[in-house]
């Protein structure tokens, strides 16, 4: 710990790593197929994709990683060449890649955990809660200066959270049938997993630390990125890393999901610095706008925490634009947020009576489409 609250006080403000997941589909059927150490060796020989794939948790998921950009910008320029040259080379290797939170059909217990140190402990000491988690998201790092700050931060976005989930819910299928809810990804996974979902205010770096040293002393766990919380400082980084967000069908989504997570890391650093009071809200509210937002996206209402009043939720993009327009000023960040989300959007085509592979069919390609960097990248058996 007193490492990380180095690497915190050396770190740079506003860098941005992008982290993106995809589940590996058979191009026929569009099931989850564990070809994740196929897609990996033959990533290996792109100079670009052999630094920014990365497995997580299981074989039919793969992950692109930015590195560490130096402002937005850099960050998804880096993310778009690594989106295009993944989705060529899965094209090439016969494969479909898909970007909602959740596979709607494919058995969780047909899936395998991938075989390194860290997730054969996962598995080994969460079980079921790992073998089930079979969810796929977006993850933002950004660079805050000083540990003491960086835990503002993570304090100050704690009621934001449950706003970005609301912008990104993609993921309202499940185990072969409509879940009633816009993301049962965060049922799955934030509400299983311990050390996860929207943790309490731990005010400096010194509580956090005290924290970490317990559960390590404890054997709660072994390592920091045991921490599943949905906002949190990334020892290794000197990042504040928001987890919340389901994966996106569309790049532009996910990209403008991203440019408005690194815009409310900003604003709460900047109020942070000015000296705007920050009210910590006791995680019951918090937790009841968590649900509010896995239940009903943008198409319920949320409190107002502070006023302790309803408003539709479909004002948080407009709320959350108002409230960072300094920092995106600062950093010339413009997110063009859709004006439905993806669970809106698949429950509409639900409406005009699609089917549910009929709609994930959908999602694919406009998956393929739009990461592929306009080029629809298609398996070789199905041109």
């Amino acid at each position: 710990m007193a490492r990380a609250r180095e690497v915190f006080e050396a770190s740079e403000d506003f860098t941005v790593g992008l982290e993106e997941e995809f589940g590996i589909l058979d191009p026929a059927s569009r099931g989850l197929v564990p070809r994740f150490v196929e897609l990996r060796d033959a990533a290996a020989h792109d100079a670009v994709l052999a630094e920014s794939v990365a497995g997580e948790l299981i074989e039919s998921e793969i992950e692109i990683r930015s590195g560490r950009g130096a402002d937005f910008a850099d960050a998804i320029e880096r993310q778009r060449a690594a989106r295009a040259r993944l989705f060529a080379l899965a094209a090439r290797e016969d494969a479909l890649l898909s970007a909602t939170g959740t596979h709607p059909w494919s058995p969780w217990q047909e899936q395998r955990i991938i075989d390194t140190d860290h997730y054969r402990r996962l598995d080994e000491g969460l079980q079921y809660v790992a073998w089930r988690n079979n969810t796929f998201s977006l993850h933002v790092h950004v660079g805050v200066r000083g540990a003491d700050r960086a835990m503002a931060v993570c304090d100050r976005l704690r009621p934001v959270l449950p706003e970005l989930l609301a912008l990104s819910a993609n993921s309202v299928f499940l185990d072969g049938r409509d879940s009633g809810l816009q993301s049962v990804r965060s049922q799955i996974f934030t509400k299983s997993f311990p050390r996860c979902g929207i943790p309490e205010p731990f005010g400096d770096f010194a509580s956090w630390a005290d924290y970490v040293n317990l559960l390590l002393r404890t054997d709660s766990i072994v390592e920091n990125t045991q921490l599943w919380w949905s906002v949190r400082p990334h020892h290794s980084f000197g990042t504040v890393e928001v987890r919340i967000c389901d994966a996106q069908s569309s790049a532009e989504d996910s990209t403008a999901l991203a440019a408005m997570i690194v815009a409310c890391v900003a604003q709460a650093a900047i109020d942070h610095d000015e000296g705007v009071p920050a009210e910590h809200h006791p995680g019951r509210l918090i937790e009841e706008n968590f649900w509010r937002a896995i239940r009903y996206g943008t198409q319920g209402t949320m409190i107002d925490l502070g006023r302790k009043e309803v408003f539709p939720a479909a004002a948080i993009p407009d709320r959350l634009m108002a409230w960072t327009a300094p920092a995106r000023a600062s950093l010339r960040i413009d997110p063009e947020l859709p004006e439905a989300n993806g669970a809106q959007r698949q429950r509409a085509a639900l409406a005009d009576g699609a089917t549910m592979p009929e709609i994930f069919a959908a999602e694919v390609a406009m998956t393929g489409r739009t990461y592929a960097g306009g080029e629809v990248a298609e398996p070789a058996t199905r041109r």
